[in-house]
């Protein structure tokens, strides 16, 4: 789960823009109704959940069966929307300025 942490901090980190949980619904994604997100439903519908930048869905497929559930979901959904407050908290190095 660190590891899996630290490539999400990563990505957010190198795009310099704090992420916007807006239109975080897993159903946006979920295309074929299932209470999962494969990895190609995830690549193909990312884009529509208004967040920038997306995350690494091999970050929040935790236990790697290569599908994210609703459970893995929501922890995701909670790293991306605690991201901008942890920031605006921070006085380290990691923190991108504006934040």
């Amino acid at each position: 789960m660190r590891k899996n942490w630290v490539a999400f901090v990563s990505v957010m980190l190198l795009s310099g823009t704090a992420a916007v949980a807006g239109g975080w619904d897993i159903k946006t994604v979920d295309t074929d109704g299932n209470g999962t997100v494969s990895r190609p439903e995830y690549e193909k519908n990312a884009g529509k959940l208004g967040i920038d930048p997306v995350p690494d869905f091999a970050a929040m497929d935790t236990n790697s069966n290569n599908s994210v559930d609703e459970k893995e979901w929501a922890a995701a959904e909670r790293m991306v929307k605690a991201f901008p407050v942890s920031c605006k908290s921070s006085t380290e190095s990691w923190c991108p300025k504006g934040y």
